[in-house]
């Protein structure tokens, strides 16, 4: 019994590395989403534009396909995405933007600063649609058909390579 107490770290060393292995195979981005293929969730928020007396409701978006994405003045990655934005919306992507767990007031500035990619900015202040949407964090940006489902979800920073990957075949 003495003899096999000594393969306990052997064997505690293999589990590990066989846990670590599948763990780390995964693609960090590649987040699954239990609200695919399911609608939009239902809120009622302030837009941005309008000193947060105007509330905009899922049902305001129905209609054509957008992205909903993500974003705060708090996170670096938003800042580095927000070109990109702001050029799919030069070219008629619609953008919906969720100003998630922010003060609005920077944000207004932040979009003055750096041109608004946004046809509608809805204040999230709480993060209770975040919530709703299972957002682990800042940018986020939802894949939304014209019946308001959401058809998918990417975390991290769009660019080029992921729009045209995941995205672009819907805007065509």
């Amino acid at each position: 019994m003495t003899r096999l107490k000594l393969f306990i770290p052997i064997f505690l060393f293999l589990f590990m590395s066989i846990f670590l292995y599948f763990g780390l195979g995964n693609d960090p981005q590649d987040v699954p989403s239990a609200l695919i293929g399911k609608a939009l969730p239902q809120f009622e928020l302030p837009t941005l534009d309008s000193d947060l007396q105007q509330l905009a409701t899922d049902e305001d978006l129905i209609g054509k396909p957008f992205l909903m994405n993500i974003w705060a003045t708090w996170c670096a990655a938003c800042l580095i995405e927000h070109p990109y934005l702001y050029e799919l919306s030069q070219k008629g992507v619609r953008i919906i933007g969720v100003n998630y767990k922010d003060d609005p007031s920077k944000a207004v500035t932040w979009l003055e600063d750096y041109k608004n990619p946004y046809e509608l900015t809805v204040v999230d202040e709480r993060g209770r649609l975040g919530f709703d949407l299972g957002v682990t964090g800042a940018p986020e940006t939802f894949l939304v058909d014209a019946t308001g489902q959401i058809t998918y979800r990417h975390v991290g920073v769009v660019d080029e390579a992921v729009w045209q990957e995941h995205f672009s075949a819907t805007f065509k």
